[in-house]
């Protein structure tokens, strides 16, 4: 939608696809746990995007409505539609091409993951440099949003010189990662200083 900046969009998408699941509207704690920011911010986008006539609300609890102009889901029941980008720097470049949603079985991630869909990306992969590893040029990766934890062997989306980077976890210390990069470079990374999109938990092979 023209005039909104790239988090007030995720923040309207996140609403209307809570709204279509729970058949109820989040509330602000909601918004705030799954975006991991404060219950400030939180209201200083809801009143934008009031202001911007995307939704309307008031004081009492789960009362976010939208206004605009909404979805059409026509998916059938238990399909979840996961947003597919070509970068995930700060989650604003969405995918030009013509695939711009993968849809997936709600119930397999929330049973095998324990994890909502709404925490989940679809990436598209450029180039063929993570082959060694099975995600091949084309393909599209899965990825969890704010992992609960990483272990070995895990493939990690990092974000870097403002592009979305893929590489192996081959070792997890309490305060920094050994990776292992499309080049098979190990590399010794501080957790402090790994801006870390996401954890890939499946990919969907290039046709």
């Amino acid at each position: 939608m023209k005039g909104l900046t790239a988090k007030q969009r995720d923040i309207l998408a996140y609403i209307e696809d809570f709204i279509s699941t729970e058949g109820m509207s989040p509330t602000v704690y909601e918004i705030a746990g799954y975006f991991k920011i404060k219950t400030s911010t939180v209201f200083a986008h809801l009143r934008a995007l009031q202001k911007k006539n995307c939704i309307s609300r008031s004081s009492k609890a789960r009362s976010i409505a939208l206004t605009g102009q909404k979805r059409k889901w026509r998916h059938p029941a238990g399909l979840r539609a996961i947003p597919v980008y070509d970068e995930m720097n700060g989650g604003t470049s969405r995918y030009t091409g013509a695939q711009k949603e993968l849809y997936c079985d709600a119930s397999l991630f929330e049973k095998t993951l324990h994890s909502d869909c709404r925490d989940l990306y679809a990436l598209r992969i450029h180039g063929s440099e993570m082959k060694e590893f099975g995600i091949l040029d084309g393909d599209i990766a899965i990825v969890k949003r704010h992992p609960d934890s990483v272990k070995q062997g895990d493939i990690l989306v990092t974000i870097e010189n403002g592009e979305s980077r893929l590489k192996s976890c081959a070792d997890v210390e309490k305060d920094h990662f050994s990776l292992i990069d499309a080049n098979g470079k190990i590399e010794e990374r501080p957790l402090k200083e790994l801006s870390l999109t996401g954890v890939v938990v499946g990919v969907q092979r290039a046709l």
